[in-house]
């Protein structure tokens, strides 16, 4: 049975995620906030392990117009939630509401799991439910009185790919990373430089591309632990992703910085991530830095001096990519940055700039093409 499903993104995001379904062979249709599409439950968990820049995978349970809690009810106790759960799951229902008749995320959670316990007692002929098996998470949104319910598959969310397990300062989200390196103007079997590397995700994340390993390869998920996959299914899908990873293949990723604790936390990720011999890191003011390589990509996030005298700071490193790039013929640069002056610092305008979100900043992805 195929399901409809979203793969949730962040603010520009979406037409990336929609081309990432579309290359593991699904219909896509990017939206706000995500990508739509349709899948089985192999599909889903297929979904889960490849996806590099989606959030999370949610399957779509029910979408239909709700004015009143009566309503809800009415229309959460329809679903087939015995599909998914069994009598003991554990149910955690949340609920947003925006613009709508109903304004109370509380008494549409309350109202909501009354309706799931009530379907699944009749269903399973119980009075009581235990809630101590697998978790299940629904959501509830109502959006202009439009109800959208679904089930999140995925448990953690996406970026937690398992390498990252210390954080430096303004760490970048994995799956931003890795969607920044697919706008960068690089191509897999170039060098690839991060010069302010900081704990090493955008080394972790080329890396993965270039050697195509499955973001979520060594990690589980939540629909694995529903019991409506066999465990040989389980295990046919995992084997079938590890086999696509090719760790032999050679790779020209690496980086510096010049904070000796965070390369001391970029060497355990890289190590972690199993790129060890494979990814390197180095002690290196950016000032210095020389590489003597033809045709590379530098990836960055730099420092966006959130305050006035860090700002200052910040810009005048600004400059120093600009010359970077200069000193590097043949090589391009793609850098995320908070900075609406970044251009001017860097001594040229943009090539290309796409406006994304770190987190809750509103930042532009420069794009320099090789000159």
């Amino acid at each position: 049975m195929k399901y409809k499903c979203i793969a949730t993104a962040a603010f520009g995001l979406d037409g990336i995620v929609s081309k990432e379904l579309e290359y593991l062979g699904f219909q896509s249709k990017a939206e706000s906030g995500g990508a739509r599409f349709e899948a089985d439950l192999s599909e889903i968990l297929i979904a889960n392990i490849y996806l590099r820049c989606a959030d999370r995978v949610y399957i779509i349970l029910r979408e239909q117009n709700a004015t009143s809690f009566d309503m809800i009810f009415e229309q959460m106790k329809a679903i087939s939630w015995e599909a998914f759960m069994k009598k003991d799951a554990n149910i955690v229902v949340n609920a947003k509401c925006v613009r709508s008749q109903i304004m109370s995320p509380r008494d549409c959670q309350s109202i909501g799991k009354k309706a799931i316990v009530k379907r699944l007692q009749e269903e399973y002929n119980v009075s009581n439910l235990p809630e101590n098996g697998a978790l299940y998470n629904v959501d509830i949104s109502i959006h202009n009185n439009l109800m959208r319910v679904t089930l999140d598959s995925s448990g953690e969310a996406l970026h937690k790919r398992g390498y990252r397990t210390w954080n430096a300062a303004a760490p970048i989200r994995e799956t931003l990373a890795a969607a920044i390196l697919k706008i960068a103007p690089w191509k897999l079997r170039q060098p690839l430089y991060d010069p302010c590397c900081g704990s090493g995700t955008f080394l972790v994340e080329a890396a993965f591309q270039a050697l195509k390993r499955p973001s979520g390869m060594t990690r589980t998920f939540d629909i694995e632990k529903w019991g409506i996959l066999s465990k040989d299914e389980i295990i046919r899908i995992k084997e079938a992703a590890r086999s696509n990873y090719h760790p032999e293949r050679e790779l020209s990723i690496s980086g510096s910085d010049i904070d000796t604790d965070v390369l001391a936390l970029a060497k355990k990720h890289i190590d972690q991530a199993g790129l060890s011999g494979k990814v390197s890191v180095e002690n290196c003011n950016l000032k210095d830095l020389n590489l003597g390589l033809p045709d590379g990509c530098f990836v960055v996030n730099p420092p966006y001096g959130d305050r006035l005298s860090e700002r200052r700071e910040a810009q005048k490193l600004y400059t120093e990519l600009g010359l970077l790039l200069k000193r590097h013929k043949g090589w391009s640069m793609a850098v995320i940055s908070s900075d609406p002056l970044f251009e001017k610092y860097f001594g040229r305008k943009a090539d290309k700039k796409r406006r994304v979100y770190n987190a809750r900043l509103e930042c532009n992805i420069y794009i320099y093409e090789a000159k």
